[in-house]
């Protein structure tokens, strides 16, 4: 069986939220993070638990997945997205790879 890795067949470029300063939200340098970008429509709750709507789901190594903190913008290449939540999918004990899954509106 092949690895997850083999179907991060999309890159795109995270800036990773890190907070507000004087002149409006603050940002990490850009990333390239390599994962399977998803076109889904589908209801995500938020952290301040409003339910908002995520145009996109992006999966990636759950190493990678700590960069898309909530706010973050990734660049898709087409558009720019912001980041509503983010899930880390694991099973241990059944062989499935273990993988973030980032909520984009």
């Amino acid at each position: 069986m092949s690895g997850i890795e083999d179907f991060y067949v999309h890159t795109v470029s995270v800036e990773t939220h890190t907070g507000a300063g004087a002149f409006g939200d603050t940002y990490n340098t850009p990333a390239t993070v390599n994962g399977f970008l998803e076109g889904k429509i589908q209801l995500v709750r938020a952290t301040d638990g409003q339910q908002v709507v995520s145009n996109s789901t992006f999966y990636c190594a759950v190493a990678d997945g700590a960069r898309f903190t909530p706010d973050s913008k990734v660049n898709t290449g087409d558009r720019t997205a912001y980041v509503i939540a983010q899930n880390t999918n694991d099973a241990p004990g059944l062989g499935l790879p273990d993988h973030a899954a980032i909520y984009l509106k």
